[in-house]
């Protein structure tokens, strides 16, 4: 993930639509693509590289993790002691985790974690994150049932 921006870019309707589309079918091509939003193919695909190259957009794989034998997933808060950056990023680091926050509340840093089962869970955040210079402590929420996943926000 790149560092937050200071440019805010505006969205147009026409924008917002091309956005809208693309959240539901990431390789709809341009020659679908523009009669659903009004434009011809040259200028959707004119748009929808500028908003990749403005980064307002990526167009991403998303993966099903238990398709892939990922069965365990996990909410880990973490209460730092001394640089929270450098906790963060070193559980992002992590191929297990699939996002990293640093906060402000109850814990320093929150991550989600994905694994094999419980026993990759309990090593991880046992040998390796507690191992993390500054981590003073950690709480596991493991995740039962994801309720609601969306990619679709932006665009009302």
């Amino acid at each position: 993930m790149s560092e937050p921006r200071s440019e805010v870019f505006a969205l147009d309707d026409l924008d917002k639509a091309i956005i809208r589309e693309l959240q539901v079918d990431g390789r709809m091509a341009y020659a679908q693509l523009a009669p659903k939003v009004g434009l011809s193919q040259a200028a959707v695909r004119q748009r929808v590289n500028r908003l990749l190259e403005r980064e307002v957009v990526q167009i991403v794989a998303i993966s099903d993790p238990l398709s892939l034998g990922l069965t365990c997933q996990a909410m880990v808060g973490i209460t730092v002691s001394g640089d929270v950056r450098a906790v963060a990023a070193a559980v992002a680091a992590m191929d297990e985790s699939e996002y990293v926050l640093i906060t402000a509340g109850r814990y320093d840093v929150l991550a989600e974690l994905i694994c094999e089962d419980n026993d990759a869970l309990l090593t991880l955040v046992n040998d390796r994150i507690r191992a993390i210079d500054g981590v003073a402590s950690t709480e596991v929420s493991p995740i039962l049932k994801m309720e609601k996943l969306v990619f679709s926000w932006g665009t009302g």
